[in-house]
């Protein structure tokens, strides 16, 4: 028996409807910001591709909690762009495609606040005297480093571990006379281990991931300055609900487990 125009009408609906039910339940995917697919993690978190601008002195400790984020929200991929502040800072005002953005110190965040979210201080960090292994120079303290016959190294004045650097050497009215200067804290870092410098100032977490190769004169609490690391989601990422929730992530017991592990103190 064949059906009415009326009765097709009503099984195509029924049809349409079974099908959609399955759909719903695979949690599908969608579109969010042009051709970026956005899909439900396994975590609880929006999967996506990521891309995070961050302070080179989270290196080491963004690789290991990148790892830990991926294997909680399976279908999530995360490509951390490691530079110094005012490099990552220089990125976003250029409109390099990015997602997030942590920086070692308040002020860089600050300067493109009409760029991202609200930001929130995830960890803080302080200054160490990095020497050569051995510390054959016997450096005990800031004002060591003004020994014009050592080769000390510090980063720019530009960048926030520059900054912070200047900040207690001129309380103390220490004048020291770096042989470089360098574009970030990392590189700092890396002339001391390669013997290019005798000491640098560094965080205390840089010298901490070298420590068959630098050794660490701790600065005292009145004499050293306190780097706070801000993180915020990019308003450009076309991941904005992905970006945000690995922005809020980064101040979940699990994520500041990883940080306090490698030295960083708690926000």
């Amino acid at each position: 028996m064949s059906l009415t125009f009326t009765g097709r009408r009503a099984a195509a609906a029924v049809l349409t409807a079974a099908l959609l039910v399955p759909l719903a339940a695979c949690g599908g995917s969608r579109k969010d910001g042009g051709d970026a697919t956005v899909t439900a993690s396994v975590g609880g978190s929006p999967s996506a591709n990521l891309t995070v601008l961050a302070a080179a002195s989270l290196t080491d400790v963004f690789k290991s909690a990148g790892a830990a984020y991926e294997k909680k929200n399976p279908g999530t991929r995360i490509r951390f762009s490691f530079a110094g502040s005012q490099e990552l800072v220089a990125q976003v005002t250029q409109g390099a495609p990015a997602d997030a953005l942590v920086t070692a110190d308040t002020k860089s965040m600050d300067s493109v606040k009409a760029d991202t979210a609200t930001p929130a201080i995830i960890a803080r960090n302080r200054l160490v005297i990095a020497t050569t292994e051995g510390n054959p120079h016997k450096v005990d303290d800031l004002k060591d480093l003004a020994d014009t016959k050592l080769k000390v190294v510090l980063a720019a004045p530009e960048v926030p571990a520059g900054k912070y650097s200047k900040k207690i050497l001129d309380a103390q009215k220490i004048t020291v006379k770096p042989v470089s200067q360098e574009p970030n804290v990392r590189a700092v870092l890396s002339k001391v281990e390669l013997g290019e410098a005798d000491a640098g100032l560094v965080y205390k977490t840089d010298a901490a991931s070298a420590p068959d190769k630098v050794d660490a004169v701790d600065i005292p609490d009145a004499q050293n300055a306190i780097a706070a690391y801000p993180a915020a989601a990019l308003k450009q990422s076309k991941n904005a609900e992905a970006a945000a929730a690995f922005v809020a992530w980064l101040s979940s017991p699990e994520a500041q487990k990883i940080l306090r592990d490698a030295g960083f103190q708690q926000p």
